[in-house]
């Protein structure tokens, strides 16, 4: 399956900053006739209505609300792509006094949040005749940082929601993609500690060629290309492949 951007209806969830934010500016760069931008706080995409005018519309979002999510698919009937950008990153080892307490709040956002957004978006992808749902997971999703154990576990519990989307919405003749970023340019490398990292154009302009390509994962960045070295094997026949399970 291929899908291009270019003349599509797109919504990006956390737009307002950082990877989202860019993969906003790719998109429009792509030709996307119009982009919604779900954000906490709408004030903060200000700056983004002011560049792009009628090309974008800014919408409440809150990750963790069931009914802000149900709101945001019936005040967005005409997406054909969604993007759950959105995650939240806590600094917690498993044996951290508030290990339990991060991984409750990160699981709330990082994977409970992925499938309100998928149960709310299937049934408005599913209307068009081919459309899209990117996922961004982390490379955390394979590898445990043991600095941000609770982290790697939302987003490995998120990738294995991401396998199971890929599934359940092939016969809608959905696309999904898992984007599977190493450090990047944002404030939450930052507060991860991470001084080295890509620029967030790596992730938006490689979630566009993914896209087209018709790829199921990407490993848009330097260290995640080498993780995608190490994995792309067990990726193509295990993840990817037809093993006649349930």
């Amino acid at each position: 399956m291929s899908f291009s951007v270019e003349g599509k209806v797109a919504l990006i969830t956390g737009a307002n900053r950082g990877i989202g934010k860019a993969i906003v500016e790719s998109f429009i760069s792509h030709g996307a006739s119009k982009v919604y931008l779900a954000v906490r706080n709408p004030g903060s995409a200000q700056a983004l209505s002011q560049t792009y005018g009628n090309k974008v519309v800014v919408l409440p979002f809150d990750a963790a609300d069931p009914a802000s999510i149900t709101a945001l698919a019936t005040a967005a009937p005409d997406v054909q792509v969604v993007v759950n950008n959105a995650g939240i990153l806590e600094v917690a080892d498993p044996l951290a006094s508030n290990a339990i307490t991060a991984l409750e709040h990160e699981m709330n956002i990082n994977v409970y949040g992925l499938m309100r957004m998928a149960q709310a978006f299937a049934p408005v992808l599913a209307k068009h005749n081919g459309a899209a749902f990117v996922q961004l997971n982390s490379v955390a999703s394979i590898k445990t940082f043991t600095p941000f154990t609770t982290y790697s576990a939302s987003k490995a519990a998120s990738y294995s929601v991401t396998q199971g989307l890929k599934d359940v919405f092939a016969p809608m003749n959905i696309q999904v993609l898992s984007v599977h970023p190493g450090p990047i340019k944002t404030d939450m490398a930052a507060k991860a500690g991470f001084d080295e990292a890509d620029t967030v154009t790596s992730v938006s302009e490689g979630i566009v060629t993914a896209l087209k390509a018709g790829d199921f994962h990407l490993f848009p960045d330097a260290m995640a290309k080498l993780f995608e070295g190490e994995y792309q094997s067990y990726a193509t026949n295990i993840i990817s492949a037809d093993l006649g399970g349930e």
